[in-house]
C-alpha cells in the first residue's frame, strides 16, 4: 500500500455531483451494516446542493479517477460552519483522504466568513473520532436523545406556556446552555447544531413550537420543536430491501432544559402532547449528556437513547 504522503499527493478534490451517485453508493453501501447501514445512498440526491452559492458544498475525493471519499460543508449562520457526511472508501482509509477533505471544507468555510466549524460524531465511532482529532477538531460537548411517547393526554405538575421570551430567558440562565455551549439543533439543517439566538425562539414560536415551564418558584424549563419528518421504519429500505418502504412520522425537538424531575415531567408532558398534535409516532429530544439530565429523564418516565453523540469544533481563524 502506498504511503500516506504518496497517497495525499495523488488525491484530487472536486465538487460532488448527482452523476457520482453510483460511485458513492458503492463505497458507502457496506458501512455500518450492524446499525442499519449508511443513510447517504438513500438521501444522496436530496442532500446535494443543486449549484454553487447555496450555502453548502459537497466535496468528493478521487484517487486515480476513482471515488475515494466524500464530505459536505454547510453554513448554518453568518460565521458557523457545519461539516457532515465524512466517508472514506475502505481501500483508501489511513491514506490521508479524510485529512484532504477536511482541509477543503475548512478553506471553503473560511471564504464564506466562518470563524468556527463543528462536526457531530456518534460516540461509538472511534475511527471517526480519532480522524477528527487528528485534523484539528477539539471536544465541545456531548448530548443524548430522549424519546417521550406522543400522548394527547400527558400531564405534568407545572404549567407550560408557549411564550418565547420566557423560554429564552430560562435558556440563557440554564445549566444546559452552559454545558451545551449554547448549542441546539439547527432548524435549517437536519443533524446539525448551532448557537441559538433570541430571534430563533421568537421565530420558532411562530413557525413550530416553543415551551416554557412555569413553576411556583419561577421559570423551570424550556424547549422548542425543530421539525417533523417521515422516516423509513428501522430495517426497511435501509439495505435497499424495499422500493416502497413503510415510514413513520418523527417529530424532533432541538433542545430541552429543566430544573429537577418535576420540571422535566412537565416539559416532556407538553412535548408529548405537541407530538401527538403533529401526528407523531416517534420523537427525539436533544438533552445534555450529564449525570443529572440523563438520570432525570427515566425518573420522569421517559425513554432515553442508549448512547450519546459528541460535538467537536475547530477555530477556523487559527487554522492554517
Amino acid at each position: 500500500m502506498a504511503s500516506e504522503l504518496d497517497s495525499e499527493s495523488a488525491i484530487e478534490i472536486r465538487r460532488a455531483t448527482h452523476d457520482d451517485y453510483d460511485a458513492v453508493a458503492d463505497f458507502t453501501g457496506d458501512i455500518w451494516p450492524d446499525r442499519g447501514g449508511d443513510y447517504i445512498p438513500r438521501i444522496y440526491h436530496d442532500w446535494l446542493e443543486d449549484e454553487p452559492g447555496q450555502g453548502k458544498k459537497t466535496f468528493l475525493a478521487e484517487v486515480d479517477g476513482e471515488a475515494a471519499g466524500i464530505v459536505q460543508a454547510v453554513m448554518l449562520s453568518e460565521d458557523e460552519a457545519w461539516f457532515q457526511g465524512m466517508r472514506v472508501a475502505a481501500d483508501y482509509r489511513r491514506r490521508g483522504v479524510s485529512h484532504r477533505l477536511n482541509e477543503a471544507t475548512f478553506e471553503w468555510a473560511r471564504r464564506q466568513g466562518a470563524t468556527v466549524g463543528r462536526v457531530m460524531i456518534f460516540s461509538w465511532n472511534a475511527a471517526s473520532l480519532g480522524a477528527a482529532r487528528a485534523s484539528g477538531f477539539e471536544p465541545v460537548t456531548e448530548f443524548r436523545f430522549a424519546h417521550p411517547d406522543p400522548d394527547p393526554d400527558a400531564e405534568g405538575p407545572h404549567r407550560v406556556s408557549s411564550d418565547p421570551t420566557k423560554a429564552w430567558r430560562y435558556w440563557t440562565h440554564s445549566d444546559a446552555r452552559e454545558y451545551l455551549r449554547g448549542l441546539g439543533l439547527a432548524p435549517e439543517e437536519s443533524w446539525a447544531v448551532r448557537e441559538l439566538t433570541r430571534e430563533d425562539f421568537e421565530q420558532l414560536a411562530d413557525e413550530t413550537a416553543v415551551f416554557a415551564v412555569e413553576s411556583e418558584d419561577g421559570l423551570a424549563g424550556a424547549a422548542y420543536r425543530t421539525r417533523s419528518y417521515d422516516r423509513p421504519v428501522d430495517g426497511d429500505a435501509m439495505d435497499g430491501s424495499s422500493d416502497d418502504p413503510e415510514t413513520e412520522r418523527w417529530v424532533e425537538y432541538g433542545v430541552a432544559a429543566w430544573d429537577g424531575v418535576e420540571a422535566a415531567r412537565s416539559l416532556f408532558a407538553a412535548i408529548a402532547r405537541d407530538a401527538a398534535d403533529c401526528g407523531a409516532e416517534k420523537t427525539r429530544v436533544l438533552i445534555p449528556e450529564t449525570a443529572r439530565f440523563v438520570t432525570d429523564v427515566p425518573a420522569a418516565g421517559v425513554d432515553i437513547a442508549e448512547e450519546p453523540d459528541f460535538v467537536l469544533g475547530i477555530d477556523l481563524t487559527a487554522t492554517r
